[in-house]
């Protein structure tokens, strides 16, 4: 799941579009907004008394930072997100995002970054965590963005840097996971995988009877994964869980921001890694793997682990978290019967199965 600001736009006080594209033009304002692929989902955007209070926090938190609005909104729609693009006097617009109760812990996680390790985040200029609310600035391009725009493609290497910065802020985080988890943040330990497997697998469905006989036999084997896992001497930490191209701000002085952390979990931090390197992956192939991983273990090394252990809890780590990435499509608005919410236990089937694909690291 993604709410990567450059796709978002929207607006309150107008007529909701039904369309993604379609517009709605108000006395002051002209709202567009996008729906992506899920035209039915249902959020709380279309409720004019929610959308109405939504507005005036707004409003009153742009004011505490002597700004207001100048023009257009854009709205984009998610069954896990509503997400306003803001135009306000300067050169860069202002976000508000609302998220799914769910995942409100979102909302105090981003407040509590922006204390613990702000180098590595943006700090919010207002945030509603018992809503699951929140104001932020503008970030700059996201790491797509400035790929996308280099001559000649990207490099191969371009995520060795930022998978750097993000495991020595996740082992900068590591005394404050239990203070992570006391905000609502899920707890996925290693030892907390088995039961929650049991509860994805029971409450999923769109598997098939070949399904539910394959994850049973593989039920041992990742109760042993997990065990083996927790026991690799690397510390829980934050685990954003979603961490894609889209996901980070890129500015030229090389430091970069990560946000959207809607899917994140409390566990182990390697967890972080499947999605990079899928991503990756993809583009290249599987020979850049190594690197990347590589890359990532730097800031984890010195640590009383072994290069070697270091290399089989990644090993582990990307199996297990299939785990966490099923689980984070339950935390979506409701929705109509036959809409998103089959989508999201066919995507939750899909990471399900992924359980029993081997590593490729």
């Amino acid at each position: 799941m993604s709410d990567a600001t450059t796709n978002a736009v929207a607006g309150p006080g107008t007529a909701t579009a039904a369309v993604a594209g379609e517009t709605a033009t108000g006395p002051d304002t002209t709202t567009t907004v996008d729906r992506g692929r899920f035209p039915d989902a249902v959020s709380p955007w279309e409720d004019p008394v929610w959308r109405a209070e939504a507005v005036a926090w707004v409003t009153e938190g742009l004011a505490a930072h002597g700004l207001v609005e100048t023009g257009p909104r854009a709205v984009r729609l998610r069954p896990w997100s509503v997400l306003v693009r803001l135009t306000v006097a300067g050169p860069a617009p202002v976000w508000f995002k609302a998220v799914p109760p769910a995942a409100a812990f979102e909302a105090g996680l981003t407040e509590a970054l922006a204390r613990w390790v702000p180098a590595q985040v943006l700090a919010p200029l207002a945030v509603e965590a018992a809503r699951g609310w929140t104001l932020t600035p503008d970030g700059g391009p996201v790491l797509s963005e400035v790929l996308d725009g280099r001559p000649g493609g990207p490099d191969p290497r371009y995520w060795e840097e930022p998978l750097r910065q993000y495991a020595a802020m996740q082992r900068e985080l590591t005394p404050y996971a239990e203070a992570i988890e006391a905000l609502g943040v899920p707890a996925a330990r290693p030892r907390d995988l088995p039961a929650l497997f049991d509860r994805l697998v029971a409450g999923n469905t769109a598997l098939t009877r070949e399904d539910r006989v394959t994850l049973k036999a593989l039920r041992p084997r990742v109760a042993d994964w997990c065990e083996e896992l927790a026991s690799s001497g690397v510390a829980d930490s934050l685990d954003h869980a979603d961490l894609h191209e889209k996901q980070l701000f890129a500015p030229v002085s090389g430091r970069y921001a990560f946000f959207d952390w809607g899917d994140a979990l409390v566990g182990h931090p390697f967890c972080s890694l499947l999605v990079p390197a899928r991503a990756a992956r993809e583009r290249w192939g599987p020979g850049v793997l190594p690197r990347l991983r590589d890359a990532y273990l730097e800031p984890w090394t010195g640590g009383g682990v072994t290069a070697a252990g270091l290399r089989r809890a990644v090993s582990l780590a990307w199996r297990l978290a299939a785990l966490g990435r099923a689980a984070s499509w339950g935390r979506m608005f409701p929705v109509p019967p036959g809409g998103p919410g089959e989508s999201g236990d066919a995507e939750g089937a899909y990471w399900l199965r992924e359980l029993a694909a081997a590593p490729p690291l």
